[in-house]
């Protein structure tokens, strides 16, 4: 018999543990019917999945099913990818964090409360798997998605990325930590719902909310020495702020601010060369404009100033080419008092009055690119897209709001309203469509593509921190990973199917940017070839 030693950490110590490799045994005879088979039963339980009319109700089955059979719910997740994801992450997982209090049925997750202060390393330690983490999503619910301030009800946020961190990537699902911390909510229906289960306070200051993350984010590094942590739906400013707190002391990213930035850089890389093979100009000429500028757009915005500079523009040449837009109209300098993330992207060469109509900006500025991170339904209406249309043979237009209700634009008006030629994304799924004989295909720019290649390569490297550079190769790895099928109907991102392979591809580049910026502790993965690299990224993957 091989008895294979597997090094795990346990209270800072590292020790050897002996894992088991062989398969989970089936029940004795007589605890499960005779005939019970599992392909027959993978069969019976896609079958009750859709008997359901309703996602919500689909999603619940689902957490029920993950529950009790969580190999089974990956297995099918596996399969089933394009029908799965929309039911455990975007769009339905909005409705059933506004629904959280009213829908819960059991423990799922660690909650840190504001009482916690003070004692919260006693409450991380009751995790029962403290040896085996490896990741953690951490959400205070502030602001979830489009839906805002929801509290405690925001922990479906995180068990549903870390699902698909399973799905995606392989990490083990006894290794993923889903984390709330309820730090009370502004919201006043929450707060009088009978039935919500976090503290009923409002949000404490800011003072008070930074000694806690202080205190959490070292007490997590004390108690996990080995885990990676994302950071999601924090509002704007704490977004912001925390990144920047944490970044270079702890393993840490933000998927709202960097893993969007990343997704949205490789669909604009490969939807920019398909605008410019149409309008005959250089990538150079590629002007973006921006109507959102919270957290996730300020933070695309960032990123996709690296695609200026992969074509050789210095970092202000680069600025020069992004406009940014809120709800006061187009962000310049002469406008006035502004947010401190604005800033940067504020013009200077704009010296008239107030510019607040989206059409007449789009005039003023002629983008080749619109994207819209603002949740404001209908915001790209028919004179907005004409526009873009009346000035790009093929104009790039990203709607990339969640949920679908919130989408600034659905992909068939884009398609009618541009006659076709819309090179488009969105950040929930649409439906394809068919014009004028052909088919068209949306793109959906979902951080999925990105965070669990970009997780796994950094757990597999043991970083200490997680880099510009780190985020940028897990773009350029999604980008590059088109099939000459894909390119052939122009698609934008690679199809969902294929998520394992696009994620073992993302995870290496991941882990040569972290070699390349000293980051990593598992140095001697540096010594593998990148063919061997590569066979142990899918060869550490859980398959379910």
């Amino acid at each position: 018999m091989t008895i294979v030693l597997t090094p795990v950490w346990s209270n800072g110590m590292q020790k050897l543990k002996v894992i088991s490799s062989a398969p989970i045994p089936k029940p004795p005879r007589g605890l499960v019917p005779p005939g019970l088979d599992e392909p027959v039963h993978s069969m019976r339980c896609l079958a009750q999945l859709r008997s359901k009319d309703k996602d919500i109700e689909k999603y619940i089955y689902l957490s029920q099913l993950k529950d009790a059979e969580h190999r089974m719910f990956y297995k099918l997740c596996l399969e089933n990818m394009a029908e799965f994801t929309p039911l455990i992450y975007t769009p339905t997982v909005g409705d059933a964090c506004l629904q959280f209090s009213h829908i819960y049925r059991r423990p799922e997750g660690l909650y840190v409360s504001l009482k916690d202060k003070g004692n919260i390393g006693k409450v991380i330690r009751n995790w029962p798997r403290i040896d085996e983490a490896r990741i953690a999503v951490v959400t205070d619910g502030s602001r979830i998605l489009g839906l805002g301030d929801l509290g405690l009800n925001g922990m479906p946020i995180s068990i549903g990325k870390l699902s698909l961190y399973v799905a995606g990537a392989g990490i083990r699902p006894t290794s993923t930590v889903p984390i709330c911390l309820d730090l009370g909510t502004n919201t006043k229906k929450f707060l009088e719902d009978p039935l919500y289960l976090g503290l009923r306070q409002p949000r404490p200051p800011k003072e008070v909310m930074d000694e806690f993350m202080e205190e959490f984010m070292g007490e997590m590094a004390a108690i996990f020495p080995k885990l990676l942590i994302q950071f999601e739906d924090f509002s704007t400013d704490k977004a912001f702020a925390y990144l920047a707190a944490f970044r270079n002391r702890y393993p840490v990213f933000n998927d709202d601010i960097q893993g969007t930035g990343a997704v949205v850089l490789s669909g604009f890389l490969n939807a920019a060369k398909l605008s410019s093979e149409a309008s005959g100009r250089p990538l150079t000429d590629h002007r973006i404009l921006f109507f959102g500028a919270g957290s996730a757009g300020v933070g695309v915005a960032q990123q996709l100033t690296s695609f200026f500079k992969l074509q050789g523009m210095s970092e202000e040449e680069a600025r020069d080419h992004i406009w940014l837009v809120d709800s006061q109209g187009l962000i310049f300098d002469g406008r006035g008092p502004m947010a401190e993330h604005k800033k940067y992207f504020s013009r200077s060469d704009y010296t008239g009055p107030p510019m607040t109509d989206l059409t007449d900006i789009i005039e003023y500025v002629k983008p080749t690119a619109l994207l819209g991170l603002s949740t404001l339904k209908n915001a790209f209406n028919q004179s907005v897209v004409e526009t873009m249309a009346a000035l790009n043979p093929r104009p790039i237009i990203f709607p990339l709001s969640n949920p679908v209700r919130l989408s600034e634009c659905e992909f068939d008006q884009a398609v009618e309203w541009s006659g076709g030629e819309v090179i488009f994304a969105s950040g929930s799924p649409f439906p394809e469509q068919e014009y004028d004989g052909r088919m068209l295909y949306p793109g959906q720019g979902n951080n999925m593509y990105v965070f669990p290649g970009l997780g796994l390569g950094a757990i597999l490297a043991r970083v200490s921190s997680v880099t510009d550079s780190m985020v940028e190769a897990s773009s350029l790895g999604l980008a590059n990973s088109l099939t000459d099928d894909e390119r052939a109907v122009d698609l934008i991102y690679p199809r969902i199917e294929r998520i394992r392979e696009i994620s073992a591809q993302i995870a290496c580049s991941v882990i040569r940017a972290a070699q390349k910026a000293g980051v990593d502790r598992s140095t001697d993965l540096r010594a593998l070839s990148d063919a061997q690299l590569l066979e142990f990224v899918k060869g550490s993957m859980w398959i379910p």
